[in-house]
């Protein structure tokens, strides 16, 4: 080696997601000579994409079986599959809007036991009695209410930090019309953003009979329409399946935005947003768009999260009505403030994410920090939208 003398940080990902949140931990990190980042990709049912992501930052990996033989200094996770078996001190970090989806392995929980979210549950902090991270990294301090009920253990390892992409939403703000301008979109042409989480009561779960009602009532004139699909769905039924799926969209020339790209900049740009329970919906309530709901089972979603509270107050959508006259009623019925209450339940440190999570990481390293603060970058420019029209028209696998 070259440069000697680090610390060894081992980045877990298991899959595009995780690897999006991890890359806001790990960006903290890589311009410090005193530590070396080493990548692995961990055995996960959602995992296809992972490493070319991780290719298409520069970024290379060693085999998982390589990764839990060695030894570390530190090691980050987003998931928690494997990492009880890693030879380092465990950093989890939570992603998405809050804690929003309920353990779905109820097997595991004894008679009356509640179901709590994942990251809040034992079932994903403990191995066989044992508290596997050293530190846990959420957004609010809600969270650590809940786990106080669900895993009281953990609360002595458990840090409120913030959220990032509710910092960089917020910084990004105020480049709302610079996104537009890149992404194609024209003086006079409103921008409506379609996002889905994954699973049967999502969005995407029920496109047969969701999306052809909506698009068929919308005038093609003066609309410009993006599809922000969660990356698990690409991950668990294939690029080119997904895209086959999608084609009927290709005669309204409907962006389908690919799972490795940054989201952010659409929800800044977008006139309004369409969404189930997932985390970009919650999140599009920090942006100035008018927020609609597609009609789904919330029997999976934590009752005090951000969407169970969106759910109760904005507007949701009847497929059976031309989609336009919804849209603008749906502005019409919004009101300044109208989702304060939602803003704040997606962090408690607002924009304090960079600064604290550092501090937490450089801890536990026994390294002290940099004598400058974090740069927190708003949300890059996003490519033409055109780009993605075509991709789903080609119909080719990528």
């Amino acid at each position: 080696m070259t440069v000697r003398d680090c610390k060894r940080v081992l980045v877990v990902v298991h899959t595009v997601t995780f690897a999006q949140r991890l890359r806001e931990v790990f960006e903290l990190l890589e311009t410090d000579l005193r530590i070396q980042l080493i990548f692995t990709v961990a055995p996960h049912a959602f995992g296809s994409g992972a490493t070319e992501f991780l290719r298409s930052l520069g970024i290379s990996t060693v085999p998982w079986e390589e990764a839990l033989r060695a030894e570390f200094d530190l090691a980050l996770a987003a998931g928690s599959r494997g990492v009880h078996e890693l030879r380092a001190p465990v950093v989890r970090i939570s992603h998405g809007a809050g804690q929003i989806k309920l353990l779905t392995d109820v097997s595991t929980l004894a008679p009356g036991e509640r179901r709590s979210p994942g990251m809040l549950s034992r079932q994903h902090l403990l191995h066989e009695g044992r508290l596997v991270p050293a530190a846990i990294a959420y957004a609010h301090d809600r969270d650590l209410e809940e786990l106080a009920r669900s895993c009281p253990e953990a609360l002595p390892v458990a840090h409120v930090v913030g959220d990032p992409c509710f910092d960089r939403i917020t910084a990004g703000r105020s480049s709302r019309e610079s996104y537009r301008r890149a992404l194609g979109i024209e003086d006079g042409q409103r921008f409506v953003v379609i996002t889905s989480t994954w699973g049967p009561a999502s969005t995407f779960g029920r496109l047969d009979s969701l999306l052809p009602q909506l698009l068929s009532h919308l005038p093609r004139d003066g609309y410009r329409v993006a599809m922000l699909v969660h990356p698990n769905v690409f991950a668990g039924h294939g690029i080119r399946q997904v895209h086959g799926w999608l084609s009927c969209s290709r005669r309204r020339g409907i962006a389908v935005v690919p799972p490795e790209a940054d989201w952010q900049a659409l929800l800044i740009a977008a006139d309004w947003i369409i969404g189930d329970h997932g985390s970009l919906t919650a999140y599009g309530t920090l942006t100035d768009a008018t927020m609609l709901l597609t009609a789904g089972s919330r029997r999976e979603v934590a009752a005090c999260s951000p969407a169970a509270l969106l759910s109760a107050v904005a507007p949701v959508v009847s497929p059976g009505y031309p989609l336009v006259e919804q849209l603008d009623y749906a502005a019409h019925l919004y009101r300044p403030g109208q989702y304060d209450h939602v803003t704040a339940s997606l962090s408690s440190a607002p924009g304090q994410f960079h600064r604290r999570m550092r501090s937490v990481v450089y801890r536990l390293l026994e390294l002290g920090e940099p004598a400058r603060p974090p740069f927190v970058a708003p949300p890059p420019p996003p490519p033409a939208l055109t780009r993605w029209e075509l991709s789903v028209g080609s119909g080719a696998a990528r």
